[in-house]
């Protein structure tokens, strides 16, 4: 494959499937090579070969279909072409393992990650011998995903192995048929009609796993026993004494102290640590200080639900759920190993009692096992996390009092400190999300009938789990969703979808919607009812309910002329969504009483909408929504890197796409872009190049061009952007550096100067030849003249750091003198071919000039403020009458060593001109300077005797005192304001370009003709 197609050793063969490729009308017969990072297709046949390369990064759409013309045919789309494949031998197998490819390249556009082999797979057997490891590996990750999707289990579970068998439901008093799963940590059971009965047991339960006599109408039984007094019978194992020996293997490696001596198959009959059976597994433990109650019991206003009048109609129905769930736990048992079956679905739709629905949103998302296999986790993360300051925590702090205001167990500290102390927690856990806006309305949800801890659990499910990437920087799993929402409105209510997109609605409500589980849109009792169910179902039911809401007001929406009115039509109709079963005082729904109007509409029973719901709309099936989010997965990744793309590269003025492209304003004459090429990588740091190639291109494109001193500010900058420091710059970097030069702000662009004279962008070779240039900067002591400045700059210079410095400017590091010298000199080269170039010359003598009367004040300040000893302290009433203002006569002191006046008032530009031209700090006089370049090595006296080349270690300035300078200088802020285009650059480069491969190609014919 590599020879074939010229791949590098790095990528990775993960099988081939024989098929015929149609070019136009011909099929083509030949191989269909996946590999990690590539589709490729060969074909030689009477003498014609087909050669195809496609990146999965570049795959927009992959379809399975079946067609007169291509029958059983896979569809591949990219941005500029479509492919078709016909004649598998095994066209589901080959399209599952497609699948798998695309989103594994999808996932590493999201994450910048690579893809890594599973090293731990077992060796293959006889049967698989001639299956790659990589494919292997692809379908054990594939039956993972599976399971752990089924079960709600976390991301490193794996599975072991599944085999048919049947379980006797106590409650059924029957057989049911169904698959058991082993994995590491787990025993499963799922069985074959669905939502009969599913099955759940972590291995930290188990106390007793045994083989039980066999019978004619029992064959092969096992039964396992659990902590909580349940046993569960299997049978019609195919393989007994192996599944025995594998759940032993795994008992014994499960991390409790219950299996270190003791093998698990003699537990018959005896009690296993009696002390830990004590208490059942669903009772939450006693937790650290940290962890308080559910805040629903100090947030209402009634306390607990059951202090209510118990008479009222709403305190009997909340005492016949909490009945019915008793009667429940009863039959199909308690916590983690509960049966779970239609029936449980039932009791959920009837709505889970206010006392139970923390417990149960712990047990039905999987946060319960999740939270007992690491016990102390959330305490340490909140250790860890405290006192750390970042974006996310910045953002925290910002919306912790916008959470559920009108909810009063928010409107306190204990309410906010537990949600800051959540949502920091988690932030700290995971930096790849950190923090995203309506997790925090999410949050305060679960913290209403959980503890901290537990709550944090459930939002690890949520985020990771339960709806994946829905929280991340680009909200990409809500646009996913908001993709599938789309499609199942077109499937569902054709005439709607037609008139919703013209008016662009669908896109507004959709990510509103899904983001907070309709808490931010609908009144709180009635949203907690859809969580309720959503934590029990999943997204189908978000996407059955949001249905139900579109299909309630279609009448309405259909004669809709604007997407204003269509919005408000919606939200009036969720704003009367009511649950007149709720115990709790009503919560006030801000929502509501915003868009509330002189004729609300008639109100909702939630019931009746969830009802609704799954009338209409209950056919939709997991696995379907599924698929359907790999299909709006590839088209949302691709059109985020389509606009990724264009803000990166829009900065040279137009869109380099394609990789030929990219090669050829990228390598030079002697590198090859494979050698450097990494498809792994995101598609904007793929191609890199090195110094020689990057001050090349600097030097074409770049604004500041100083004469002979750009190869010295090329290579500063290039250090500046090589941030792992391997010699080489991707061209998302090289975008960077040109962005900051062309399309910053005044400050900005000043930054960027600045930091470009700072280590690592200036070595120490070129710092040390500062040391030459000291004498132009000196202060002459025997002079007696100083320049003055002006009165009115200092009002002027106030106001323009208003406008340019941020409220929250982050300091940057202080300058040297040495190196504020080598900014200087690239300062006086970069005004080369200007028309005011006098102006700018005489500019920045001024505030070189200045700059430097300011670090030499600060330099005496410093070492006054060091020799300052401490005076003895005075008797009370003695203290002298400048005691207070101590700082103030050192600040005075200071300028008086300094030998600086107090800035006097000029009257004409003529005085200032005279008065600059005969100070000691100016560099040059206006007179005097030329408008040639001045080259590095370039000596320039003004009128003063050389009197040292040594350095002033105590000498320093930071930024905002050069920005201050530079911006009473109307001709420097005039130059750095002025807006550039890379355009005309950007033609110069391709007309040179094709100049150079002219005489390129005429200098080849010549010396072929001479060789012959």
């Amino acid at each position: 494959m590599r020879k074939l197609f010229g791949m590098p050793e790095e990528e990775k063969l993960v099988n081939y499937y024989s098929c015929s490729y149609w070019k136009g009308r011909v099929p083509r017969q030949g191989w269909l090579y996946l590999s990690i990072n590539h589709l490729c297709f060969y074909s030689f046949l009477l003498g014609k070969e087909v050669t195809l390369v496609v990146p999965w990064t570049e795959v927009t759409q992959l379809e399975k279909n079946a067609t007169l013309v291509f029958p059983e045919s896979v569809r591949v789309s990219t941005r500029n072409a479509e492919h078709f494949f016909s004649m598998f031998l095994n066209v589901n197998d080959t399209f599952k393992l497609m699948e798998q490819l695309a989103n594994i390249a999808m996932r590493q556009l999201l994450d910048n990650e690579a893809f890594a082999a599973d090293r731990s797979l077992p060796k293959a057997c006889k049967t698989l011998k001639n299956v790659s490891a990589l494919k292997r590996d692809f379908d054990a990750r594939a039956k993972n995903e599976r399971y752990r999707s089924m079960f709600r289990l976390t991301q490193d579970e794996r599975l072991d192995g599944h085999t048919d068998c049947t379980l006797w439901t106590p409650f059924a008093k029957m057989h049911v048929v169904g698959q058991l799963f082993i994995s590491n940590n787990y025993i499963c059971f799922s069985s074959r009609e669905e939502d009969l009965c599913q099955l759940i047991i972590p291995l930290r339960e188990v106390t007793i796993v045994e083989k039980a006599d066999s019978s004619s109408v029992l064959p092969c039984p096992v039964s396992i026993s659990t902590k909580n007094k349940m046993n569960f019978l299997f049978a019609n194992l195919k393989d007994r004494d192996f599944l025995v020996q594998r759940i032993s293997d795994f008992l014994q490696r499960t991390p409790d102290g219950s299996w270190s001596d003791t093998n698990p198959l003699s537990l018959i009959g005896s009690s296993v640590h009696q002390a830990r059976l004590s208490e059942p597994s669903w009772i939450p433990s006693t937790r650290g200080a940290i962890t308080t109650a559910a805040l629903r019991f100090s947030g209402r206003a009634g306390g607990a639900p059951g202090d209510a009048d118990p008479s009222s109609v709403p305190q009997m129905k909340e005492r016949m759920k909490e009945e019915a769930w008793n009667i429940h736990f009863s039959e199909f048992g308690r916590g983690v190993c509960m049966y779970r079956t239609s029936r449980t679905r039932e009791l959920v739709l009837n709505g889970i009692p206010e006392r139970l629905r923390g417990e149960l949103w712990l047990l039905f998302s999987g946060a319960q096992n999740e939270m007992a296999s690491h016990p102390g986790y959330y305490g340490d993360l909140v250790e860890q996390a405290m006192g750390l300051c970042s974006l996310a925590t910045e953002e925290i702090e910002r919306d912790l009092h916008r959470s559920m205001p009108e909810h009063r167990a928010f409107q306190n500290e204990t309410g906010i400190a537990a949600l800051r102390r959540v949502l920091t927690a988690y932030a700290h856990r995971n930096p790849n999300i950190g923090y995203c806006q309506a997790m925090n309305i999410v949050t305060s949800v679960l913290l209403l009938y959980g503890t901290e801890e537990e709550a944090f659990w459930l939002l690890v499910a949520l985020c990771e789990r339960m709806l994946p990437d829905y929280y991340n920087t680009r909200v990409v799993g809500a646009l996913v969703d908001q993709g599938v929402f789309e499609e199942l409105t077109r499937a569902f209510l054709p005439p709607l979808y037609d008139h919703m997109q013209a008016l662009g609605v669908i896109t507004t409500i959709s990510l509103s919607w899904f983001l907070t589980l309709f808490l931010s849109v609908m009144p709180f009792d009635s949203a907690v009812l859809l969580v309720d169910c959503f934590f029990y179902e999943g997204i189908k039911l978000i996407f059955q309910v949001a249905l139900a809401v579109l299909h309630d007001n279609m009448d309405a929406l259909l004669v809709c002329s604007d997407e204003g009115e269509a919005m408000t039509i919606l939200g009036r109709y969720l704003d009367n969504v009511v649950n007149k079963q709720t115990v709790a005082p009503p919560t006030p729904h801000l929502h509501a009483l915003l868009t509330s109007g002189d004729d609300p509409p008639p109100e909702i029973d939630v019931f009746d909408l969830i009802k609704a719901s799954y009338e209409k709309f209950g056919s939709l099936r997991s696995d379907v929504i599924e698929q359907m989010r790999f299909k709006q997965r590839l088209k949302v990744i691709q059109s985020l890197e389509d606009t990724a793309k264009r803000s990166v590269v829009g900065v040279c003025g137009h869109f380099m796409s394609e990789s030929k492209h990219m090669t050829s304003c990228y390598w030079g004459s002697s590198s090859s872009a494979a050698q450097r090429h990494d498809p792994s990588l995101p598609y904007l740091e793929q191609y890199r190049i090195d110094p020689v190639q990057f001050a090349q291109l600097f030097s074409a494109l770049s604004p500041w061009v100083c004469g002979s001193h750009t190869p010295t500010l090329s290579a500063r900058l290039f250090r500046l952007l090589d941030q792992n420091q391997d010699g080489l710059v991707n061209f998302k970097e090289f975008s960077t550096g040109l962005s900051g030069m062309y399309h910053g702000d005044l400050t900005e662009k000043l930054k960027l100067l600045f930091k470009l004279h700072l280590p690592p962008a200036l070595c120490a070779e070129e710092a040390e030849s500062a040391l030459e240039a000291t004498h132009f900067f000196t202060e002459d002591k025997l002079q007696g003249t100083h320049t003055h400045t002006h009165t009115h700059t200092h009002t002027h210079t106030h106001t323009q750091m208003k406008r340019y410095l941020p409220s929250r400017c982050v300091y940057l590091c202080t300058c040297e003198q040495e190196q504020f010298i080598e900014l200087c000199k690239t300062l006086y080269n970069m005004f080369s071919e200007e028309p005011s170039e006098q102006q700018l010359y005489h500019a920045i003598a001024t505030v070189a000039s200045l700059l430097l009367r300011i670090g030499e004040v600060g330099k005496k300040f410093g070492n006054g403020a060091k020799k300052v000893e401490a005076p003895p302290p005075a008797p009370p009433g003695m203290e002298g009458p400048g005691e207070g203002t101590s700082t103030d006569a050192q600040v005075c002191q200071a300028l008086a060593d300094a030998q600086l006046e107090p800035p006097a008032l000029l009257t004409s530009d003529e005085e200032t001109k005279d008065d600059t031209s005969v100070s000691s700090f100016s560099v040059v006089s206006s007179s005097s300077l030329q408008c040639e370049d001045i080259a590095d090595d370039t000596v320039l006296v003004s009128g003063e005797e050389r009197r040292g080349s040594a350095l002033d270690a105590d000498w320093t300035i930071t930024f905002e005192q050069v920005l201050a300078s530079l911006l009473t200088e109307p001709a420097l802020v005039e130059y750095f304001e002025r807006k550039m285009d890379i355009q005309a650059k950007m033609a110069a480069c391709k007309v040179q370009r094709a100049v150079e491969r002219q005489i390129s190609s005429a200098s080849d014919h010549e010396l072929s003709q001479h060789s012959s």
